[in-house]
């Protein structure tokens, strides 16, 4: 039997637990609890896309923040009904419910905000050099961008949609799925080509580490 507290304590990946994800100003303010209905199924879900897309990001760039993770079907239909910037529960591009697709339906997002490029987005870099440098980077699925922060829903399925939609002008979509990219690659790395390394934070060695090494290179 899980408890709220339990479900919260769960880890989901590297650096990330499911408490980062279980935030919402929809169940603070209106008193709504934000209580999962399949709390096996959300950190599955919530593990893979973690994984694939959050690491990664906390690697190469440093703190990622998440403006808004994890809803609970409830949670979401309150906010939709009230049109509180929730799609409907059944809406395919709905990522924030990661507790209502299995195999090939699964799905889990966020939306989040990388400071390392809204600092600079804020003095007008261009939204899609962040786009394309996901897309050769990471196995997403929906990117959604918006004009507060360069914020984007980042999407996980297992079968990935590779699309890419924004708010910002030029606003609409950027890459439909199934398609291929307007841009080559040599043109999406040019707009890129002042980012961090991939995977590119150097983290200090344990103590412990410290002193094996230290004994080998004695020993030797």
């Amino acid at each position: 039997m899980w408890s709220l507290e339990t479900f919260g304590r769960q880890r989901l990946s590297k650096y990330y637990f499911m408490r980062d994800f279980m935030y919402s100003e929809i169940s603070g303010f209106h008193g709504r609890p934000n209580m999962p209905e399949n709390p096996d199924l959300v950190l599955e879900n919530g593990r893979a896309f973690c994984v694939a897309l959050m690491d990664p990001l906390e690697e190469t760039f440093g703190r990622v923040a998440v403006r808004s993770g994890y809803r609970s079907p409830e949670l979401n239909r309150y906010g939709n009904e009230n049109k509180l910037n929730c799609a409907r529960n059944t809406h395919p591009l709905e990522c924030h419910i990661w507790d209502r697709g299995t195999g090939e339906d699964a799905i889990a997002g966020a939306s989040i905000v990388i400071p390392w490029f809204a600092d600079q987005y804020a003095q007008g870099r261009d939204w899609r050099d962040l786009a394309w440098w996901l897309h050769d980077h990471l196995p997403y699925s929906e990117m959604w961008f918006f004009p507060k922060l360069a914020a984007l829903n980042l999407v996980w399925r297992p079968d990935p949609w590779r699309t890419i939609s924004s708010y910002i002008a030029p606003r609409g979509t950027l890459l439909r799925r199934g398609k291929e990219p307007d841009e080559t690659p040599a043109q999406r790395q040019a707009r890129y080509r002042d980012f961090p390394a991939f995977r590119g934070l150097t983290y200090p060695i344990p103590p412990r580490d410290i002193e094996a090494r230290q004994s080998r290179d004695i020993e030797g």
